[in-house]
């Protein structure tokens, strides 16, 4: 409307009660007339019919008036009629009047003026005959009144309807009375009749219905509006629920109230009971007049009270209430659209409590097995493995725990079929070992004891109660008597079978307060020991591999260092933790007293990596034999390496286990100039530490690993050493730690520090680097090799030039005489001069200028002739006809080891003899001779 402002109501928040929830339907958060005159609500149904009822009320209570009124007009005609009769019937000088000669003009005028004192519409004065005296109208005056007059007659008043003549006020039937009007004697002489039209009563009532319509209505608005309040406050009370709703809402109520097993306790903020359902009153023993009296006066312990009374939530809390345990659950009412207060629920756990243990038990014993499988087996160490079974169940399902293995177990070998004894691998206890056996000890099974029956019987055996039972320490009964002092009081011995095998047993023990084992233990300690045994029994067959390859590359590696006097050496092999590798050292003696240093490593682990580490190796010391040169080995050895891939990979089965390449480190020191040749093949360089204690790391040409097919040449270099310098060798695995994520620079730095430092031997030096650089799990082989350089004194070295004729090998015969007279060895000086004359001889014959003669002393005597002709001689059995061809063979039978070295300016012709082996007799020299022909040949 034009000047008014619109208005819109606020929306209410809606409430967190929503009748949905129980199956109603929201009828609006907000009250209108809408709401109110909705059938399908309680409060709109109430409504209607209040109004229904209001309305009908009015109805009738309008009717009732119009009715009343009517006849209260009726009886107030009566009234009037009969005291206007009556007035003027007993008016002084009525009855005086009706005796003159004309009654009429004596009455007529006073009559009149009666009637309208009165307010009747007519008064009429009769005589005895019911001849009317007077009348309104004069026309009807001595005509017969119409209406009773004979009760009149007789002295009585008469009140009636009655119709008449008209009238001035109306015509019609009339309520009228008629009253006799007595002499002075008491008789009748007349009669007075007054009354009003009934027309005018009518008029009177609606006059009056007005007046009945307005309080109607009005009774109406009120009650209407009474209606609409108790209506609002009810839609509010019911929350807009329908009938069906708030049957289905009082149902639940009184299910909350007694079916429900479990008790509800609704209290307001005053910590008043508003509600306690049957399970409250019978779990809290709570009286019968529980609702509005406090918390405080309930008779609830002082714990309890202070509970239900606290504003705080609880969840889950475990109450003792007499002899109930109670899971207690508060939540405050305000948030939900309710009062401030609390409900609280009530559940019995007692009878639950059992049953909740052994569920709790049961998850508590899955959570350890799945703890067993990922604790027990970490490490491929059968002993560590028991230890770990030990350690995962203490204290969670024993006190103690030993752990007995089979020796053959413990050594990686297959186990036996039947056990008598086992070791002690572990004991892991909450307080210590409870005086039982310690690790290590042989523990005797007792053919009556549980250890023994758990073996034969593949099942776990169940000792309840240790101090009856004698069985389990028929074996030392002195340790059992202190083992019960201890407090150990239970047992279950479990066996650990693996693929149908027994490897030992397993004891679980339980000490003081513990409870004993039951017989539910027995089917869990089975299941824990079975999930060890696995573990177990695959590191014992690691161990046995492990061994066997260890044991595999210890045979291909050199079990000790040659006997020489160039250098020396110490050396270390650390196996890796995940097994054995390729890797290898060796130090190879060769001619004229020099010395070749070998490490390798070939890539990958296992079987096939030691494998073919000793081919190489061995490949490596046969080239060797041969006295070539570093550069050349290493080319040989490439191709080697190339054939066993190229073999390997034709192979039809390969299994993965195909050689990818090898590296490897050859150096060649020579005591008498003090150089080091050295060639490399992809292989970390060697380490110099110089008699001051510097280390340097010299550099060696870059060559690719062996086996790749490069096809490049490979390079040498030389590098001239100090006496007492230490030449150190090594493997990647020594600087290179993938596990600590150390590079090769780093490594480097950290082996010129470990190597830093005079005055140590080479054992000393390896014992320093080991520690120093050693990481705690290897990932990788460890091979480490340092040689402390000597040189050959000059006094031990003697050397002639020879001419290129005959006549010079007696010269040079007699000075090599006098040396070795010199040097005390006359002995083999026979010997010593047969071997120069026939390699001198030759050298002369069939070699080339410059022909050098060296002899050298040491652990023997090396004698070597070189020429500069690359021709090799033979060594062959001469024919008869031929003259020569036997000097060689003298030569080999006389000579402990003999060769060629070739050089780049020629050859070199070398043998060696024992120092003290005695001068050879010519007898014998001549046997010699003759042993080359046999009989037939004379």
């Amino acid at each position: 409307m034009e000047g008014k402002r619109s208005f819109r109501p606020k929306r209410r928040s809606r409430d967190r009660f929503d009748p949905r929830e129980t199956g109603g339907s929201r009828r609006g958060s907000r009250l209108g007339p809408r709401s109110l005159l909705s059938p399908r609500t309680t409060a709109g149904q109430a409504f209607l019919l209040q109004i229904a009822t209001v309305l009908l009320l009015v109805g009738a209570a309008t009717a009732a008036l119009v009715i009343q009124a009517d006849g209260d007009s009726e009886r107030e005609a009566e009234r009037v009629s009969v005291t206007a009769a009556a007035s003027f019937a007993n008016a002084p000088g009525t009855a005086e009047a009706l005796d003159a000669r004309n009654p009429t003009a004596v009455l007529q005028p006073r009559a009149e003026a009666a009637r309208q004192r009165a307010g009747v519409d007519f008064i009429v004065v009769l005589d005895t005959e019911g001849v009317r005296i007077t009348y309104p109208d004069p026309k009807q005056i001595g005509k017969k009144f119409v209406g009773t007059i004979e009760p009149a007659l007789e002295g009585r008043t008469v009140v009636e309807e009655a119709g008449g003549p008209m009238l001035p006020a109306g015509g019609g039937t009339a309520v009228q009375a008629v009253v006799p009007v007595t002499g002075a004697d008491g008789s009748v002489v007349g009669l007075v009749s007054a009354g009003i039209t009934v027309e005018n009563v009518g008029d009177m009532v609606e006059r009056q219905l007005p007046i009945i319509l307005a309080a109607g209505a009005a009774a109406l608005v009120l009650s209407t509006a009474g209606a609409a309040l108790v209506s609002s406050r009810l839609w509010r009370q019911t929350r807009g629920m329908g009938p069906a709703e708030m049957t289905r809402m009082y149902e639940h109520h009184d299910a909350v109230l007694h079916a429900v097993r479990e008790g509800v306790l609704i209290t307001e903020a005053e910590g008043r009971v508003l509600l306690a359902n049957d399970e409250a009153r019978r779990l809290l023993d709570l009286p019968a007049n529980t609702e509005r009296r406090r918390v405080a006066d309930l008779g609830l312990d002082e714990e309890m009270t202070r509970l239900l009374a606290s504003d705080e939530p609880v969840t889950d809390a475990v109450r003792l209430v007499g002899d109930r345990l109670l899971a207690v659950n508060k939540r405050s009412t305000a948030p939900h659209g309710g009062q401030a207060g609390s409900v609280v629920t009530l559940r019995d756990s007692t009878e639950l409590a059992t049953v909740t243990g052994r569920a709790e038990v049961a998850r508590e014993r899955l959570k350890l097995l799945y703890d067993a499988g990922v604790r027990v087996g970490t490490t491929l160490n059968v002993t560590r493995t028991a230890q770990e079974l030990a350690e995962v169940s203490v204290p969670r399902f024993a006190d103690v725990v030993t752990v007995e293995l089979s020796d053959s177990v413990l050594r990686g070998e297959e186990p036996p079929g039947a056990v008598t004894e086992l070791r002690r691998t572990a004991v892991h206890g909450r307080e210590g070992d409870y005086g039982l056996s310690p690790v290590g000890e042989l523990i005797r099974l007792s053919p009556a004891g549980p250890g023994a029956a758990a073996a034969a019987s593949h099942r776990a055996v169940l000792e309840t109660d240790l101090r009856a039972s004698d069985d389990w320490r028929a074996r030392d009964p002195e340790r059992g008597r202190r083992v019960l002092e201890r407090g150990v009081h239970s047992l279950v011995v479990a066996p650990m079978r693996a693929r149908e095998a027994l490897l030992g047993v397993a004891h679980f023990w339980r000490a003081g307060s513990s409870a004993p084992f039951e017989e539910e233990d027995k089917s869990f300690a089975e299941e824990l020991t079975a999930r060890a045994a696995i573990a177990i029994d695959n590191a014992r067959r690691y161990t046995r591999e492990h061994a066997m390859a260890v044991t595999l590359q210890r045979s291909l590696l050199p079990r000790g260092l040659p006997e020489q006097n160039a250098l020396e050496a110490a050396s270390r092999y650390l196996p890796a933790r995940a097994g054995v590798g390729g890797d290898w050292f060796d130090v190879i003696p060769l001619s004229g007293a020099r010395v070749a240093l070998v490490v390798g490593d070939v890539v990958g682990h296992g079987l096939h990596a030691a494998a073919t580490m000793g081919r190489l190796r061995t490949a490596v010391y046969n080239f060797s034999t041969l006295d070539m040169p570093p550069d050349e080995l290493l080319g040989h050895l490439d191709e080697l390496v190339a054939h066993i891939d190229t073999h390997e990979a034709a192979a039809e089965e390969q299994d993965g286990q195909e050689i990818t390449g090898a590296t490897c480190l050859y150096a060649v020191y020579d005591p008498v100039s003090g150089q080091v040749t050295a060639a490399t093949a992809g292989h970390p360089g060697p380490a110099v530490v110089h008699p001051d204690g510097s280390v340097t790391f010299p550099h060696l040409p870059v060559s690719p690993p062996l086996g790749l097919g490069a096809a490049l040449p490979f390079e040498a270099a030389e590098l001239t050493l100090p006496e007492d310098s230490k030449l150190v060798l090594y493997t990647d695995g020594l600087i290179h730690d993938r596990n600590r994520y150390r590079d090769l620079d780093t490594g480097l730095e950290a082996l010129r520090a470990a190597l830093t430092g005079s005055d140590r031997t080479p054992e000393a030096t390896c014992t320093a680097v080991i520690e120093a650089m050693l990481p705690a799990q290897p990932s990788d082989d460890i091979a480490l090799l340092v040689a402390r350089t000597r040189r050959l004194d000059p006094s031990d070295f003697a050397e002639w030039e020879v001419a290129r004729d005959p006549a010079a090998v007696a010269p040079v015969r007699a000075a090599c005489a006098r040396q070795l007279a010199d040097w005390g060895l006359d002995d083999i000086s026979f010997t010593t001069e047969l071997i120069l004359s026939e390699l001198i001889t030759n050298a002369i014959r069939y070699g080339g200028a410059p022909i050098t003669v060296r002899l050298m002393r040491g652990r023997s005597l090396i004698c070597e002739v070189s020429d500069g002709s690359s021709t090799s001689p033979r060594l062959r059995r001469a024919k008869t006809t031929d003259e020569g061809g036997r000097g060689l063979f003298l030569v080999a039978q006389y000579a402990e080891r003999w060769g060629t070295r070739y050089v780049p300016a020629g050859k070199v012709i070398w043998t060696e003899q024992s120092l003290h082996d005695g001068a050879a007799e010519p007898g014998n020299l001549g046997d010699a001779l003759l042993d080359q022909w046999d009989d037939e040949a004379f």
